[in-house]
């Protein structure tokens, strides 16, 4: 008899320009296993490089979008291992950070620890009315180890940084939101269609603009304001030379949508 492959802990669904990913733990509030790491890396591997994804989706199944590690496992692996593990995590969200088409969190309810950075490492995020999150790994008596500190201050400033990590504090949609954390705060109903919308507006952009001015943005933010300015021109030279800068000048005098093909 032949064996049964396990089911994938991430599901992968194409809806239009976008590949949604599903962390589908919902019976362990989608915590962080190394199974799931491993299915999501996969997940993401076999996309990358697709040039007919202009976004990739992230959320949960269930009520929850993810409860951060999963601490039962935790408990049984060596420091050893728990490192080696932080080191695939981190791996993936770098990936997932400078994947060249914006990478959106889909929060559809509690986003805690590890959620919380892997939602951090996404572009855009867009949370359920209701979803509280936070870095909360100091009442657990570690530090958020996947980038969480990192990411954090370079959103929200180092003061309110240092305040919402060395407290471990929960916090809802609404700061969240003035934090600017968040894209857009919907109900719960209307989550995957203000998604789909966001997707739409991006899809409608140049695939080579978008990428480039992602890189503009992700990579003058550890410069100087002149070393961020030289680079905003040379990702600027990239567009400036592209197809797809013709084809919207044309699409724009002949009043028409332009037909972008990323080059």
């Amino acid at each position: 008899m032949s064996e049964v492959a396990p089911a994938s802990l991430v599901g992968v669904e194409r809806r239009g320009p976008a590949a949604w990913l599903t962390l589908s733990r919902p019976e362990a509030a989608n915590a962080l296993s190394r199974a799931l790491v491993d299915d999501l890396s996969t997940a993401v591997g076999a996309l990358v490089g697709d040039a007919s994804v202009r976004a990739v989706v992230i959320t949960g199944a269930g009520s929850v979008f993810c409860a951060g590690a999963d601490l039962k496992e935790r408990l049984g692996m060596t420091a050893e291992e728990t490192l080696a593990f932080l080191d695939e995590l981190s791996g993936l969200l770098s990936t997932l950070s400078a994947w060249p088409v914006p990478v959106i969190a889909a929060l559809n309810g509690a986003t805690f620890g590890g959620g919380l950075e892997l939602a951090l490492a996404c572009d855009l995020r867009v949370a359920a009315e209701g979803a509280m999150m936070g870095l909360v790994e100091a009442r657990l008596g570690i530090i958020p180890g996947a980038g969480g500190t990192q990411r954090l201050a370079r959103l929200v400033g180092i003061g309110r940084a240092k305040e919402l990590i060395c407290t471990g504090r929960r916090f809802d949609t609404r700061v969240a939101r003035e934090l600017g954390l968040l894209a857009d705060v919907v109900p719960a109903s209307q989550l995957g269609t203000a998604v789909a919308h966001l997707v739409e507006e991006i899809a409608a952009c140049g695939p080579l603009a978008v990428a480039q001015a992602k890189a503009a943005i992700d990579g003058g933010i550890a410069l100087t304001l002149a070393g961020g300015l030289a680079l905003e021109r040379r990702c600027y030279e990239v567009v400036l030379a592209s197809a797809d800068r013709d084809e919207g000048l044309r699409a724009f005098a002949e009043k028409r949508a332009p037909f972008f093909q990323g080059k």
